[in-house]
């Protein structure tokens, strides 16, 4: 498999190549690349990592609605979900480039949430093996360019909860701005309800805070 090489943009200081849109067995699949990543929608063969990353207590227990256990089955049915609805909802595995060949180092993506209002959302996770790495950063990056260049976004709203302050720097380095006060809201992997602080981000917002000019995003033929 083979990606472009990168394009010389810049976004929060990482260089980015523009997204190129491919076909994969009747799938469409979004390709990006960062300086060490590459993002694109996970496949059914992905299953078994999928399940094995995500599916870390220290990782599930941030996320809001994957079941626990997050077996191979719940993996396989995320995947398809996530197809399902593309491309109203993005959700791009994000993997990094090593010298034993790309490692499935977590997830990033943005929809609409119908538990919000119909609000459109960013969320990611990070493998515990990779956290603490500037991962989330990079990735997310990346595609805040491409749901606010691409899609034309107005807004993009975000939630952490209390408990994961790390997940909150992530999301003001992206831009983001924390509103006031936390909400309760249900965490299916822990089975209870806890408190989360909200954040949004606005296009202005971003293409101050990133540098970029708002123009469109260079396709493949």
């Amino acid at each position: 498999m083979s990606f472009r090489a990168n394009a010389g943009k810049t976004c929060a200081g990482f260089a980015v190549a523009p997204a190129y849109p491919r076909r994969r067995e009747g799938v469409t699949a979004l390709f990006i690349t960062t300086k060490r990543l590459f993002l694109r929608p996970l496949w059914p063969e992905d299953a078994p990592l999928l399940a094995r990353r995500m599916g870390e207590p220290e990782v599930l227990r941030n996320l809001g609605t994957p079941p626990s256990p997050f077996t191979l089955d719940a993996a396989k049915q995320k995947i398809a979900a996530d197809a399902a609805c593309w491309p109203s909802t993005v959700q791009l595995g994000a993997f990094l480039r090593t010298e034993d060949g790309p490692e499935l180092a977590g997830g990033v993506g943005f929809g609409a949430r119908a538990d919000r209002g119909g609000e459109t959302a960013l969320s990611y996770w990070i493998a515990k093996e990779w956290q603490g790495r500037g991962i989330s950063v990079e990735a997310g990056s990346a595609l805040l360019e491409h749901a606010f260049l691409a899609h034309r976004l107005p807004t993009l709203t975000a939630r952490h909860y209390a408990d994961n302050p790390a997940s909150g720097r992530v999301l003001e380095k992206l831009g983001f701005t924390a509103l006031p006060g936390t909400q309760k809201v249900f965490c299916r992997p822990r089975g209870e309800d806890v408190d989360s602080i909200c954040f949004s981000l606005t296009r202005a917002d971003w293409e101050r805070h990133s540098g970029l000019l708002a123009e469109p995003l260079r396709r493949a033929a």
